[in-house]
């Protein structure tokens, strides 16, 4: 008859999971290297509950975990499920036995017994469905044992001998003498033991743990003739507000000595809930936090880009940058798509203007509820539905702009929003000035570049557009003219989108039609010209120089 309890069940908290992702992700990528991992059991749990082992986001350590009684294994995550089903499961096995087999030969299980208590899990994680296959294996020998007799504590042991071996059993597994003091010798330990102590993680009331398998297999190696052991299956659990060992199991177990120094037959894997050898899965997609899964998935192109073709690809700088898009229009709805797309995060819109009829359907924030809705916090808010990780703010301020005159009860407003405006410039790391006129950038313009922020420029044409970055002054720097053939230029000596220009702009709207005033363009227009803006921000960012990288002249 079966005389031990079934195997260890591995019990995964969600943070594993998580931090499985992360690992994924950011570490393992394609290489199905096993990593090492820290588990552990306890020996209080609840009368009928299965004994379990704990895994959860800190157990990625090749160092026990300081709570209860320590396992040690390693996960082998495969890169496709068909490479799961593959594995040869049985082949697996007998490397764990061998392994632990080499610690009764080489002494190492006698100085410490729990470096036997091994397992294995081989996985399959699927990041974009967040769905689960594994398996679990808690590698012990088959060696003949029966079962002579069977008590608790409290029948063989007063209490003060109890509470002697309560405060022994943080040792995991022990060999005690005759007085219950663990035997120091370890190379005589098998010989002159009285008991043998095991943290047993069995409810069972008649059965022991799964650890107790490997354990009695070490006493056997050693054992030259026929013994009945003592066993302690050291169980706690409170009374009266009290730590008790009285219910713990008190076994006499007959061992044959191995017949040779053959490893005996291993076993191990773990049985689903129906008693079948089979793996495990689970569906994490709807228990996990819809913005975590969000936030986890946006990121996963981006990472998987760096994994295949960019791995120098710097995602720290991108998640981290604090972004200004002065104008929310067609050009600042486009350009905040594809910073979301590139894991940006902190992202400010500013307009002054409502969302009109004619909008939605090229501003690709906006839809036609919106309409008369303020544009900058209207985008704002849908960048927020897009990605419920961000950090989105809309800011309605209208720049004060040369050419447009300004009257004496609009000159304390004008000076608030100039403030404002300043403040904004202040806090961001990249400014994009997308506005409607030409004025309206001229003061951004000087700001950024009086306080050195990369500032990105971009207009529309009908059929052309303009994408530019400013030049970023290095004060340190003797500015010297570029010279005759050279193919570069210091982001320092770069203009800006007024160079060219001989005096300040003007207002531009004024005697205008309405052909004129607004922004005629073909829709591709602004698609191409925003995702330029930011590919050439990310291209700048990675830099060492940042916002001085060099310009080719080519």
């Amino acid at each position: 008859k079966q005389w031990y309890q079934r195997r260890v069940r591995g019990s995964i908290d969600h943070t594993f999971w998580t931090q499985l992702n992360a690992k994924k992700l950011d570490e393992l990528k394609l290489d199905e290297r096993p990593l090492p991992l820290s588990a552990f059991y306890t020996n209080d749990c609840k009368p009928g509950l299965p004994a379990h082992l704990t895994l959860s986001y800190d157990s990625f350590t090749d160092k026990p975990i300081n709570r209860g009684t320590a396992y040690t294994g390693e996960i082998l995550n495969t890169n496709t499920i068909e490479e799961f089903k593959a594995k040869d499961f049985s082949g697996i096995l007998k490397t764990a036995g061998e392994k632990i087999w080499s610690t009764f030969s080489d002494g190492s299980a006698l100085e410490n017994p729990v470096i036997m208590n091994q397992f294995y899990c081989v996985c399959f994680a699927d990041l974009k469905k967040y769905r689960y296959n594994y398996w679990f294996c808690f590698p012990a020998f088959v060696t003949p044992a029966a079962i002579v007799d069977r008590s608790t504590l409290g029948d063989k042991f007063n209490s003060e001998q109890r509470e002697k071996i309560r405060s022994i059993g943080n040792l995991g597994a022990a060999f005690l003498d005759k007085d219950l003091n663990v035997i120091e010798d370890k190379s005589k330990a098998v010989s002159n033991m009285e008991f043998v102590l095991i943290n047993d993680p069995s409810t069972d009331s008649e059965h022991p743990g799964w650890p107790l398998r490997n354990l009695l297999a070490l006493v056997s190696y050693h054992l030259k003739e026929k013994k009945v052991v003592k066993v302690i299956c050291l169980r706690e659990n409170k009374v009266a507000g009290q730590q008790s060992v009285d219910h713990s199991l008190f076994l006499e177990i007959e061992l044959q000595p191995l017949a040779n120094t053959e490893m005996p037959k291993v076993v191990g894997w773990e049985r689903n809930t129906k008693g079948k050898l089979t793996s495990k899965f689970v569906d994490l997609s709807a228990s996990m936090d819809p913005a975590k899964i969000s936030e986890s998935s946006v990121n996963l192109n981006l990472k998987l880009m760096r994994w295949r073709l960019l791995p120098e690809l710097n995602l720290e700088v991108l998640q981290k940058l604090k972004v200004l898009v002065l104008g929310s229009g067609t050009l600042g709805c486009n350009v905040a798509r594809c910073l979301l797309g590139w894991g940006v995060k902190n992202i400010t819109m500013l307009d002054n203007g409502k969302v009109s009829y004619s909008n939605p359907v090229r501003q690709s924030l906006f839809n036609f509820d919106d309409c008369g809705k303020p544009k900058a916090e209207t985008a704002a808010a849908r960048i927020k539905q897009i990605n419920p990780s961000a950090e989105s703010r809309g800011v309605d301020l209208s720049i004060p702009m040369p050419g447009h005159p300004v009257s004496k009860l609009e000159e304390e407003k004008v000076k608030e929003n100039i403030t404002l405006l300043e403040d904004l410039i202040d806090s961001a790391d990249v400014v994009y000035l997308l506005t409607d006129t030409r004025e309206s950038r001229w003061l951004p313009t000087l700001m950024t570049s009086a306080k050195h922020k990369i500032c990105i420029n971009s207009a529309l044409g009908f059929d052309t557009y303009l994408v530019m970055r400013h030049g970023v002054k290095d004060e340190s720097e003797v500015l010297e003219a570029p010279q005759i053939g050279a193919s570069t230029i210091s982001g320092s000596q770069l203009g800006c989108y007024f160079c060219n220009d001989v005096v300040a702009p003007g207002d531009s709207t004024k005697d205008r039609t309405l052909d004129q005033m607004c922004t005629v363009t073909r829709p591709g227009n602004a698609f191409v010209a925003a995702s330029l803006a930011v590919e050439l921000m990310v291209s700048v960012l990675q830099h060492p120089l940042k916002g001085q990288a060099p310009a080719t002249l080519d």
